[in-house]
């Protein structure tokens, strides 16, 4: 039998007699009624992201999709799953909040920067190209000498961090032309925010729609 197969299996079997059983009940009301999630969260594809540990989030609360770059493509520019998620979330669904999340070491910001990686692989150079902007951005802010250096206390953002944070801003903007999220923010029905997760430490830290500047929770 296939060696991976076998682990998810046996993953499988701990989740059938060790976790379903402790939360039968929220189980049995999930498929009891419809979903009623507040959140859609966005995310990269990336396996070590894990959007409900995160936010400490149950079951039914927090509707996901993901994708490599955690990127919204602008409306009517790629059409397809994620557009269809973003529109089934806040019209079908009506959630109150959108987080799109990047994250520290993403591959995909790393093949922004170095295109030789993804030489081989035609759909994900065309995936990429939802984040030539931010990576324009970056480079810009990268090159850029500030008047007044930095105080010793603190080190300057790599271009790799620059690069996610302005990706993530990106995609926000991308986000606000599609016409559910338009429609729902002009009533006052619908907030977004952006997130970077950190791997390494844990820490996130959230910059809110109109705003620029990530700031870390806690």
């Amino acid at each position: 039998m296939d060696d991976i197969l076998h682990q998810l299996k046996d993953g499988v079997r701990r989740f059938q007699t060790e976790i379903y059983p402790q939360q039968a009940e929220v189980f049995a009301q999930a498929v009891s009624e419809p979903q009623r999630p507040h959140t859609l969260f966005i995310t990269c594809a990336d396996s070590r992201i894990d959007p409900n540990a995160i936010t400490s989030s149950g079951t039914g609360e927090v509707f996901v999709t993901r994708n490599i770059g955690n990127m919204v493509p602008a409306y009517g520019e790629m059409l397809g799953g994620v557009s269809a998620v973003v529109e089934f979330a806040v019209s079908g669904l009506q959630v109150r909040h959108i987080v799109i999340c990047g994250h520290t070491h993403c591959g995909a910001m790393q093949a922004l920067l170095s295109p030789d990686l993804v030489a081989t692989m035609p759909t994900v150079q065309s995936w990429l190209k939802n984040a030539h902007a931010a990576l324009a951005v970056a480079r810009t802010l990268h090159d850029h000498t500030p008047a007044h250096p930095p105080a010793p206390s603190t080190h300057p953002k790599s271009i790799n961090d620059i690069l996610t944070e302005q990706n993530v801003l990106l995609q926000m903007q991308h986000l606000k032309t599609h016409p559910s999220v338009a429609g729902a923010m002009a009533l006052g029905n619908l907030t977004i925010s952006g997130w970077i997760y950190n791997i390494g430490s844990g820490e996130v830290s959230v910059v809110e729609d109109g705003e620029n500047k990530f700031a870390p929770i806690g």
